[in-house]
């Protein structure tokens, strides 16, 4: 797979950065130099460290990539005292609604049936917004501090209000594939977070993993809410909703719930931030 030849004109386009702090800039990939440093990054993380399993030609390259790279756009973090690929530090991929004709295109339907997100009570509360979906989230090993993510949520927001997003939503994984070890933490998640009736987004019936093995009251709160994943810990403190039912992907040697987060809900329980958006 060759980015170059692929890549249309409006993706190597220039964007404004979004957010910079010290050194740190981030914003949109702006050539295919810098998508293929994001995709290097990503194979870093995920196959080397995570020890995810690589197509031949993905190990071949040491690059993580697929057919979503052609039309999503690639949200870079930089540390400007470095250079070259040694200086994108953090992505994460972004797929918004109207660059696809169905709802069907998301990366997630792979996994899960998104129907309900197409439903008039949905739209109803979208109010006219589109939909974003986020996805290939890492950071450099040297670089996974707080600051960087908090850095990157302000340029996810300013990206969503620009683009007038009404809910974000992705798949996120929790490590290992052994339903044992999973069984508080996704109960938890079930129980406490699980999407509305309304709205109800399950996995795919030849995907579906049960998650409710445990009812709420014999949940230990605090030790579930341990053994989640950061990234689905902060999803959860930021107010989202979780799929019925998780998917095991044996790629990455993971269980993968669907994350869904209103723009609005977002606004209540992290204004600060909005400011400056």
């Amino acid at each position: 797979m060759t980015i170059k030849s692929e890549i249309g004109a409006e993706r190597i386009a220039a964007h404004d950065v979004l957010i910079s702090a010290g050194p740190i800039e981030i914003r949109l990939a702006r050539t295919e130099e810098e998508i293929i440093a994001a995709q290097k990054l990503r194979y870093t993380v995920f196959y080397e460290e995570m020890q995810a399993k690589a197509s031949p030609e993905m190990a071949a390259q040491k690059r993580d990539f697929d057919d979503f790279d052609l039309i999503c756009d690639q949200l870079l973090a930089f540390d400007t005292t470095k250079s070259g690929e040694d200086a994108v530090i953090a992505t994460y991929r972004l797929l918004r609604e109207e660059k696809i004709d169905s709802i069907h295109e998301f990366y997630s339907f792979q996994e899960f049936d998104l129907s309900n997100m197409d439903n008039d009570y949905f739209r109803t509360m979208m109010a006219g917004r589109q939909l974003l979906e986020l996805g290939r989230s890492c950071v450099r090993e040297d670089y996974r501090s707080n600051n960087i993510i908090q850095l990157m949520w302000r340029a996810i927001v300013k990206y969503i209000v620009q683009n007038n997003v009404g809910c974000m939503f992705g798949c996120a994984s929790l490590a290992g594939v052994i339903q044992g070890d999973l069984e508080l933490p996704l109960s938890y998640l079930y129980h406490k977070y699980k999407t509305p009736d309304e709205f109800n987004i399950p996995a795919l019936p030849e995907h579906y993993q049960k998650m409710d093995y445990y009812a709420w009251d014999e949940i230990n709160v605090g030790k579930a809410k341990r053994q989640l994943a950061p990234l689905v810990r902060g999803y959860a403190r930021l107010g989202c909703f979780i799929g019925d039912g998780a998917v095991i992907d044996e790629q990455f040697d993971t269980t993968d719930v669907l994350i869904l987060l209103m723009t609005d809900k977002l606004r209540e329980t992290s204004p600060q931030l909005f400011i400056g958006t």
